[in-house]
Parts: C-alpha cells; sequence; structure tokens
C-alpha cells in the first residue's frame, strides 16, 4: 500500500498515474474524490455529507464520515487480498485522518508519502483546474501536513510528477 497526503492541486493525482507507469506491478488507484464522487447528491448539499464554504473550507457530516471509514476498510480489504494500492488522500483532520487510516490498515505494509506543494503555486494550479471552489488549495497546503508522521515527503512546487513518483517508487 501506498498512501498519498497532500492538499487539493498539490499534485498527488498526476503522481498516482505516474506510478501506476513507473512501478513493475499492477497497482489499483483510489482518490478521496473518487470516494466523493460515488457519494449521492444529496450528500453534497447536506449538513450530512460533505461541503464546500467560502474560502476553500471543507465541512464534513456524520453520513460522510460513516462512507470514509467503510471505503478505508474496503480498500484494506483489498490489499489484504493481494491488490497492490495506491491511496489519493487529503488529511483535513491531520494525525486523526492518519490514525483512522492507520487502524483500516493494521498489519499491512504500508508506504505513507507526504506530497507538499507551495500554496501560492497550488492555487494557481486550482484556477487552471476550473474544478475546485477558490481558497481550497491554499487553505489546505499546509493543514493538511500538521501533526502526520511520513516515511517520504516529495514536493511538486518544482518537481514533476514522474520524478516524484520514481522517487517514491524506489521506496517501494
Amino acid at each position: 500500500m501506498i498512501v498519498l497526503n497532500g492538499g487539493s492541486s498539490s499534485g498527488k493525482s498526476g503522481i498516482v498515474r505516474c506510478l501506476q507507469a513507473v512501478l513493475p506491478d499492477p497497482w489499483l488507484a483510489f482518490g478521496v474524490d473518487t470516494l466523493v464522487d460515488a457519494m449521492p447528491p444529496s450528500l453534497r448539499t447536506s449538513d450530512a455529507g460533505i461541503g464546500f464554504a467560502d474560502g476553500g473550507e471543507v465541512v464534513v457530516g456524520e453520513a460522510f464520515r460513516t462512507l470514509d471509514a467503510a471505503w478505508a476498510d474496503g480498500i484494506a480489504a483489498m490489499a489484504r487480498a493481494g491488490a497492490r494500492i495506491v491511496v489519493d488522500d487529503v488529511f483535513l483532520g491531520g494525525p486523526e485522518s492518519q490514525r483512522r487510516w492507520r487502524a483500516a490498515l493494521q498489519g499491512l505494509e504500508v508506504l505513507w508519502v507526504g506530497v507538499r506543494c507551495d500554496g501560492e503555486v497550488a492555487a494557481a494550479r486550482e484556477i487552471a483546474r476550473g474544478d475546485r471552489p477558490s481558497g481550497m488549495a491554499a487553505a489546505q497546503a499546509e493543514t493538511v501536513h500538521r501533526g502526520v508522521a511520513y516515511d517520504l515527503e516529495v514536493d511538486t512546487t518544482h518537481t514533476e510528477s514522474l520524478t516524484c513518483a520514481r522517487t517514491i517508487a524506489a521506496h517501494v
């Protein structure tokens, strides 16, 4: 298992695609965006689900937390069944988010990777993407890393995704 944590628009998705290309075996990729996209639209418009406030703040409710826990347990079950998996997540809760993942992945070999990117650079990527609430990238650039322990960190501010993926792959 590889777990990537970084703020919005930090370059995690690009790294994941490159990892799938450079790692010698097939690796499945799952991201928190996939989880959010799989949720019914009603959970994107209620306090129970996930919402995006002004300034890029992400607000999650109890139904989201329940589904997020089930998702992590499901990812862990696939890894226990032999699948190689890369997870692309945003630890909004910092060390508490990592603790939940650690509990789900207990007994599995996991490479914890921090994906850093300067807030201004991530904000520029956010604007270019056009599919994220304004301010999310800058708000998350540092906060998702506070109190989180990594085996490895990469910085996409000035380093291409492929180079970051090769660095990660060397540790797998």
